[in-house]
């Protein structure tokens, strides 16, 4: 009886067996076929990349958008070749637009100027990338000429921790344009607009801000050390914590601006409209306020010593000495 009921048992037991079997058959198979897959889509990746790496090197203008808008695609559909990518349009960036050196020796140009239509789309493909993505590239564009650089399409322009060391921006459109920790020593930014750019944490030393637009601009912790910021226009731009040592912001207009705790030690503040600006904290020692409009800020606790304050209107001003 117990070997009648084994064999029942076993009898019993066979098409689970059979069935656990295909199962595992079943499983091994599409394992087998997932990665037939990958290494298919893999290998329609280095087609398309190479494919528009080539169309790069064309004379034609419309074979190289191709090339470029082709890069983009596959930017989105691969995140590992997005690194790849980069450098490589970072590169046709460059030697696209040309040298920053040849185009600043010529003046601000009076008429609408921008870069080449591969160069505009080259930027823009870097511009609208995920950065998450990045894996450690960068994008290097010092010395590039990118007068009149703007976006047209309505999508947010991505260049956190980009290099623009002595680039030509001169009347660039940046509107809002995420630029934290932004490298830009020495950059010509004269009449660019950078309004509710987020330049948090950028290096900007030496770098000319003529004329710019960067109203409402966070410029927390920057280092703005020596720039020329003459007639710029800043009302409600943060620069919290910013170091503006020796800058020049004569003649700028920062009414509402916030400034505390900001080392402006030995700028030049002549004529600038600093009307219900917040200095409190900030380190203006021998700084010169000399003819500025100062109505309703506030520097208590702001650092005054050697401050030229000759001339300037300080109705309302809280923290200052009234007279002397």
């Amino acid at each position: 009886m117990d070997r009648i009921q084994l064999m029942g048992l076993i009898a019993a037991s066979l098409p689970g067996l059979a069935a656990l079997g295909a199962l595992l058959f079943t499983w091994m198979q599409v394992n087998q076929s997932t990665e037939e897959l990958r290494i298919s889509e893999h290998g329609q990746i280095t087609t398309r990349f190479n494919s528009a790496i080539s169309n790069l090197g064309s004379k034609s203008m419309d074979v190289r958008l191709g090339g470029i808008y082709a890069l983009g695609r596959i930017m989105q559909d691969s995140a590992r070749d997005q690194p790849t990518i980069i450098s490589v349009l970072t590169a046709f960036a460059e030697r696209h637009a040309g040298s920053s050196k040849r185009s600043l020796a010529k003046p601000l140009p009076e008429e609408y100027v921008r870069p080449a239509a591969d160069v505009r789309a080259a930027m823009a493909t870097l511009a609208h990338r995920r950065p998450e993505h990045d894996g450690g590239a960068t994008i290097d564009l010092s010395a590039t000429d990118l007068r009149g650089l703007r976006f047209t399409e309505n999508l947010p322009t991505k260049f956190p921790r980009v290099t623009l060391v002595e680039a030509d921006l001169r009347i660039a459109a940046l509107t809002g344009a995420d630029l934290r920790g932004a490298t830009l020593h020495g950059a010509n930014l004269n009449s660019a607009d950078l309004q509710r750019a987020n330049l948090r944490g950028a290096r900007m030393w030496v770098t000319n801000l003529v004329n710019a637009n960067v109203a409402e601009a966070d410029l927390r912790n920057t280092a703005i050390v020596g720039a020329d910021w003459t007639d710029a226009f800043a009302p409600d731009a943060d620069f919290r914590g910013a170091n503006l040592f020796d800058s020049n912001l004569s003649d700028a207009l920062m009414d509402d601006a916030d400034f505390r705790g900001a080392d402006l030690t030995n700028a030049k503040l002549r004529d600038a409209s600093l009307m219900d600006a917040d200095l409190r904290g900030a380190d203006l020692t021998d700084s010169d306020l000399s003819n500025a409009d100062l109505t309703g800020a506030d520097f208590r606790g702001a650092k005054l010593t050697g401050v030229d304050l000759e001339g300037a209107i300080r109705t309302g001003a809280r923290g200052l000495p009234q007279k002397g």
